[in-house]
């Protein structure tokens, strides 16, 4: 199974984009270019989020909101030393004992890039209390000698930096390599569904797009579907494999769509579960029941003005939130196939109706 061409750019295009949690602008950027070439009305929240509507000729059309997040996990310099080295404040949730080592690019206000890496003592440097990793313990190095010189390159507090992680696939093309897969991924996904049911007339009103500060709180979830006040929302995300140390456990690459059934902060919607299994049959596209102690933008949507129909649509990869994520590419086309057959062939107005009956 191969990706299709757009597909391929998009993948390349977002992952490599840098925008963490409450930078997002030049992903928003990327998507607004994209939605006017589509010709499509562009909607967007006061906190970033952009959507594009793919409007209905049914009059009595309902609302459905297609997102994906744009934020990825990254840092901000917290404190200056004067040796010249940063410290940092993490953005969403790290494993911090992958960091020590990895390169690292940080962006000024000019937009200017730094290219720097985490410092990793070696080991016979460490002590014996020296086991975990805090992050204070962080030290960042993009070269400079003082802290003027970091002042003097207009590098300041608050400023944001990203792991450096190129994508790539692997040996065998089956799989890819490459950083902020949470939550590029799904938004590749959505804008090459979007592409190929362009000119598909529709039943209802489409809102696609992105949301801001998901790794932070969800915090554009809320805001862009209190918004758009949809019917029904689906969000597309990328959860945690589980399957390196055990063969039994849930969450495994190579098998298709999550039903994520109950996680942290939402318990899904069993009519909607049933119609996403449906898709999945539809198109043969694999799939697999999931849950979760975290959660997706759902948790925030489904809360919103008393209650919206919210479904999760997700594939898993390993080692999510580090500049080394990989999914693999028939999980990606199956979430693809069995998200357009659930949009073109199975939703409409008169059944998202019946399910709020």
């Amino acid at each position: 199974m191969k990706l299709t061409k757009i597909d391929e750019r998009y993948l390349k295009d977002l992952t490599q984009i840098i925008a963490p949690s409450g930078v997002e602008n030049d992903i928003a950027t990327y998507l607004i270019s994209e939605f006017k070439k589509m010709n499509l009305e562009i909607i967007k929240d006061n906190l970033g989020s952009v959507f594009a509507l793919k409007k209905s000729k049914n009059p009595n059309a309902k609302k459905v909101m297609l997102c994906a997040h744009m934020d990825e996990v990254g840092f901000y310099v917290k404190n200056i030393l004067q040796n010249g080295m940063i410290k940092v404040v993490t953005i969403g949730g790290f494993n911090l004992s992958t960091l020590p080592s990895q390169r690292v690019i940080l962006v000024n206000k000019n937009g200017k890039k730094f290219y720097g890496m985490v410092d990793a003592l070696p080991p016979h440097l460490l002590n014996g209390e020296q086991k975990g990793i805090k992050e204070d313990d962080l030290l960042f190095d993009f070269g400079f000698k003082s802290k003027d010189e970091v002042l003097n390159n207009d590098v300041n507090i608050g400023d944001f930096i990203v792991c450096e992680g190129e994508f790539h696939y692997t040996f065998n093309e089956e799989s890819i390599i490459s950083k902020a897969i949470d939550d590029r991924a799904g938004l590749s996904l959505i804008m090459s569904s979007l592409n190929e049911i362009l000119n598909t007339d529709l039943d209802y009103d489409l809102y696609i797009g992105g949301t801001v500060q998901e790794e932070v709180g969800c915090r554009g979830a809320l805001t862009s579907s209190y918004l758009i006040k949809p019917d029904v929302a689906i969000v597309v995300d990328v959860s945690p494999a589980r399957d390196s140390s055990s063969s039994d456990a849930i969450g495994k690459l190579g098998e298709g769509v999550l039903i994520r059934y109950f996680d942290r902060t939402m318990i899904a919607n069993k009519k909607l579960l049933d119609l996403q299994i449906e898709a999945c049959k539809n198109v043969n596209a694999k799939y697999q029941y999931f849950d979760s102690p975290g959660g997706t933008d759902a948790g925030s949507i489904h809360k919103n003005l008393g209650g919206i129909f919210t479904l999760t649509h997700c594939i898993c990869a390993r080692s999510i939130h580090s500049a080394s994520t990989l999914f693999r590419v028939s999980d990606y086309l199956a979430a693809k196939n069995s998200l357009i057959e659930l949009l073109t062939n199975i939703l409409n107005s008169n059944l998202i109706e019946e399910l709020k009956k």
